[in-house]
């Protein structure tokens, strides 16, 4: 589970955030597969308008070039992203994602091994909707600034508490990593991390920095499925 702060500005947010005011929201259970349709009580911004689609666009664009995401999911295919929006009182039960989804006007289907959920709603904007995952070390509580984000694995159980209080808007997708085994993606992760945090203090010679790259891109050679 990795927490990516500032992956928007706030005038990002701002911008997302005003044009989303006057699109129209669906019921988000036209869109839940399975079980999940049973938990899930939201709206969901309708994917097929015009603008919600450019959000959605502008939004990948962000996501494909953003250093941590690439670091941490090592994306291959990522889902356009959906906007929802919880009002008082709504809430999505312990679910888990799909693990094969059809990415929307394209014969192409994506097998999710990360998901995302990016927050654009300011924390004092409402209460509850706290995004919670199950992992082997117990329930994790997220709830973070507008414009930062938690990437998690879609394997996981989660769900989103009920909002008690004002609105809470947000951001997801899923996404194919090109290395599918979740064990060796987080080692490539704290790897690249390790790296970077050498580089960025200057405490490694060149020679060490160039033998470290070295192991990492090869474990990507070899474990990698593009």
């Amino acid at each position: 589970m990795i927490i990516i702060e500032n992956l928007l500005s706030k005038d990002e947010v701002a911008q997302f955030r005003a044009q989303l005011a006057h699109v129209p929201f669906v019921d988000g259970k036209g869109t839940a597969m399975g079980m999940a349709a049973g938990v899930k009580n939201n709206g969901q911004a309708d994917a097929q308008h015009e603008q919600v689609k450019q959000l959605a666009n502008a939004l990948l664009a962000k996501l494909g070039n953003h250093p941590q995401v690439v670091s941490g999911a090592l994306p291959h295919r990522i889902f356009p992203p959906c906007f929802n929006r919880y009002s008082e009182s709504q809430t999505y039960g312990y679910h888990v994602d799909a693990a094969i989804m059809r990415i929307p006007s394209t014969p192409d289907v994506l097998r999710s091994d990360m998901s995302m959920t990016v927050f654009l709603s300011e924390l004092n904007e409402y209460e509850g909707g706290e995004l919670v995952i199950q992992t082997g070390f117990g329930e994790q509580h997220i709830k973070c600034e507008a414009g930062s984000a938690v990437l998690y694995p879609s394997s996981s159980l989660h769900k989103v508490t009920p909002v008690t209080q004002g609105e809470r808007i947000a951001a997801i997708t899923w996404m194919q990593s090109m290395v599918s085994d979740q064990q060796m993606r987080e080692n490539l992760y704290q790897l690249d991390q390790s790296i970077q945090s050498l580089i960025n203090s200057d405490s490694a010679s060149r020679e060490q920095l160039d033998q470290l790259h070295h192991i990492y891109h090869n474990l990507i050679r070899k474990f990698a499925v593009v």
